[in-house]
């Protein structure tokens, strides 16, 4: 890290459920994003991503564990495949979830999440060239699968301790909504009443809030905030409804098998539904899961789908099928229809679909982030009419489907994006520095 003598202290950490990204905070509002290198050449976004490979040294096993880019690039290059755990974000608020085992040994939440964070902190000291002890954090409105507020306390407190366990002195948390409208405060030369809408990979979180210069000037209020919500779904729960559209029939979910003269569905449906959720995958590779499948590729009607799905599986193909999901996903963004590809050794599934289709499955979805949207603008006392401006950020905000919501509430002219991906982080540097000024 060099000679440094300073403490880098204006961080923002945005630790996402898909990606996180760091920024420290320059001054008159400009930001510096921490660069991760990858083979193909830096990014700004840091896949939130764990690897872990056991590798025999003489006699015994050592685990060597990668981060990020690398992750995914050491379980690319991989033949026998370790451990791919991701989304690990989505567990803080499921007491149930403890840890998992990892090639015998136990490992918590928190320690899995801190081997992440630990390495988003040492990049940020290697390129600022300074230790990094405090940093300000965001976090959902809802945390995924939090009922009460004691789930969100809980989720919090497991947060707060995987830093400790990475090495940060002290950390502050800022709701992800609010980081961003600060990124969007800082383009700003007037006064506004805005909404943001923050789509992540496992939540949706929505604020309404007074911002800019003249707000800055005479000093932020509580009153500022008319109002928080938040929904634990996002770009998540759209991709788990393309893959049981989509690929789930290709592998066998909607056959059926002969037993006993009777016809029944070959594989249990619980098998499909952690298909869904794509970082569930690694989970099913148990001698029990595979014997059932084993057992029912024999009494399928069609065995070749029990096969590729067997296949799927036992090769850990789940990151392979992730990125195909988020290909087609991300071409119906700017087309009315597109090809799902997904082939990978003997795995070969090809498909046309309309965004309409999308559309269709991802209904209930929709319908839930508008029900949001409406009961903060309800219980916030503002009126559609009322709000300024709309500012749009996450990846999910480039569906169309979801930015018609908004455009049908507030008319496209208010509707404002920019820096999908980065924004919280950004927000959350300037949150950073504002608290130590």
């Amino acid at each position: 890290m060099g000679q440094a003598q300073d403490r880098v202290s204006a961080i923002g950490i945005d630790f996402g459920t898909t990606n996180s990204t760091v920024a420290r905070a320059l001054g008159k509002s400009q930001v510096e994003l921490v660069s991760f290198p990858t083979r193909a050449g830096e990014t700004v976004s840091f896949r939130s991503v764990l690897y872990l490979q056991q590798v025999k040294q003489t006699a015994r096993a050592k685990t060597h564990t990668w981060t990020g880019p690398a992750a995914i690039e050491h379980y690319l290059a991989a033949e026998n495949k370790g451990r791919l755990i991701q989304s690990l974000k989505s567990y803080l608020s499921d007491r149930t979830l403890t840890g998992t085992a990892v090639f015998g040994r136990h490992c918590t939440l928190e320690d899995l999440i801190s081997r992440i964070l630990a390495d988003l902190r040492h990049q940020a000291e290697s390129q600022f060239r300074a230790p990094v002890g405090y940093a300000m954090v965001g976090r959902p409105v809802r945390f995924v699968g939090a009922e009460t507020e004691e789930d969100e306390a809980f989720a919090l407190s497991r947060l707060r301790q995987a830093f400790a366990e990475a090495g940060f002195d002290r950390v502050d948390f800022e709701l992800e909504p609010i980081a961003a409208a600060y990124a969007y405060e800082s383009t700003l030369d007037h006064d506004e009443l805005i909404l943001i809408g923050d789509f992540g990979g496992g939540t949706s979180d929505f604020s309404l809030l007074h911002v800019g210069p003249g707000v800055r000037k005479r000093g932020r209020k509580p009153q500022d905030l008319l109002g928080n919500s938040g929904i634990g779904l996002a770009g998540d729960a759209f991709d788990a409804r393309i893959v049981r559209k989509l690929v789930s029939p290709a592998l066998g979910s909607d056959s059926f098998a002969r037993s006993l003269h009777k016809v029944l569905p070959a594989v249990p449906a619980w098998i499909y539904a952690n298909l869904e959720r794509w970082h569930y995958l690694s989970f099913l590779r148990t001698a029990n899961v595979m014997e059932i499948l084993k057992t029912a590729r024999l009494r399928a009607l069609e065995p070749e789908k029990i096969e590729a799905l067997i296949t799927l599986i036992d090769e850990d193909l789940g990151y392979h099928l992730h990125q195909a999901v988020q290909r087609v996903k991300f071409e119906l963004s700017h087309a009315t229809q597109a090809e799902f590809h997904f082939r990978d050794g003997s795995m070969d599934i090809s498909m046309a679909v309309t965004r309409e289709a999308f559309e269709g499955w991802i209904a209930d979805e929709l319908q839930a982030i508008e029900q949001c949207i409406d009961s903060l603008l309800e219980t916030s006392g503002v009126t559609r009419r009322q709000v300024d401006r709309v500012f749009l950020t996450g990846g999910t905000s480039l569906v169309p489907a979801v930015r018609r919501i908004f455009e049908q509430r507030f008319g496209a002219d208010r509707i404002r994006t920019g820096n999908e991906f980065i924004s919280v982080a950004r927000g959350l540097a300037l949150r950073a520095e504002e608290t130590l000024a």
